[in-house]
């Protein structure tokens, strides 16, 4: 017997496979709409415009699309980020934006940590330089090389996933030092670290900085050519939250040559595939001076196999109750 489809829900693109999983969760009254690409342009009018729902994975939404939505109840983003989404166009239309913050909160923490430890243990630049050693071999050791109960960690952004790295760092003995303005008093307290008011504060006393905050009008590039200036001499960066938190690639390679910042782990860039640069070069070519100190990742500190199911239960499963019961869940506001 042929299911009768009451709803049509569009993909816009996907990371991994078709959508069968999702097809799964929503079940045989809905008719999937894959667009299978991440260029808006391509978004047919006649196909956005039989929408009931949509999701959308690495595409754009803006506006010249949103204003085929005639008939959709609600647009829902699989990741936690929203940057690509013209909110403002959906307010404007009357269509409804959510999120998927619940998922992937484990590995990006873990995928921090990792970064933090084997950085601040040089672990890299040990293996780097010892494939040169011809005489000689435990006399080697890298200096200078606290222990991690003498060091001090910043984390920007005391969120989810902030939260997550604050817990995974406690049983090392890290001092922990926290900068978000959007917690309430009392959160540092729940959570087990100091709090600090002040940006300054914290880059100054922070022998590693890891960010873990949205791109938004407070913290794009909060960490330009000045604010990277004022990170304590020998210390280290890590970034696996937002690409645009840390734009100038220039002003990073300038602090990575002079010393002023001792290493820097990063898992995404304000462009994905980053373009040309000379940090980036010198990152590929094993260059002597920087070999061990730049870590990169391709923008996967979210993936496991576990979370990568979570994420699109997790999103087809808004899409669900928003079709069958009205009711958008982690919903987003202009």
């Amino acid at each position: 017997m042929t299911v009768q489809k009451k709803y049509v829900v569009g993909i816009t693109d996907h990371m991994i496979g078709t959508p069968d999983l999702e097809a799964d969760i929503l079940g045989e009254d809905v008719d999937i709409d894959f667009f299978a690409t991440t260029d808006e342009a391509q978004f047919s009018p006649d196909r956005l415009a039989r929408l009931d729902a949509l999701m959308v994975w690495g595409a754009r939404l803006g506006k010249d699309s949103i204003r085929h939505l005639s008939r959709c109840k609600g647009v829902v983003r699989y990741g936690v980020g929203y940057e690509k989404i013209d909110i403002p166009s959906l307010t404007a239309a009357g269509i409804p934006f959510a999120n998927n913050p619940d998922y992937g909160t484990e590995e990006v923490a873990d995928h921090a940590l990792a970064m933090i430890l084997s950085l601040h243990r040089r672990l890299w630049e040990h293996d780097a330089r010892a494939r040169g050693y011809t005489s000689g071999w435990q006399i080697h050791s890298l200096k200078p090389l606290a222990r991690s109960n003498k060091a001090t960690v910043g984390v920007i952004g005391v969120g989810r996933i902030g939260t997550a790295v604050v817990n995974r760092l406690k049983p090392f003995g890290f001092r922990i030092i926290g900068y978000d303005p959007g917690q309430p008093r009392g959160h540092e307290k729940a959570i087990g670290y100091e709090r600090t008011d002040h940006l300054e504060h914290l880059l100054g006393l922070a022998d590693i900085v890891t960010l873990h905050c949205p791109a938004n009008h407070e913290t794009r590039n909060i960490l330009d050519a000045n604010g990277l200036r004022r990170l304590k001499p020998g210390s280290i960066l890590i970034n696996t939250a937002r690409g645009e938190l840390i734009e100038d690639l220039d002003a990073l390679e300038a602090l990575l040559r002079s010393g002023h910042l001792a290493a820097a782990g990063i898992d995404t860039f304000a462009m994905e595939p980053p373009p040309d640069h000379s940090l980036l070069r010198a990152w590929r070519d094993r260059d002597p001076w920087l070999q061990g100190r730049l870590v990169i990742t391709p923008h996967n500190a979210f993936y496991s196999d576990h979370a990568a199911i979570e994420m699109r239960g997790n999103a087809a499963q808004t899409v669900k109750i928003l079709l069958d019961e009205g009711r958008l869940r982690n919903r987003i506001d202009a």
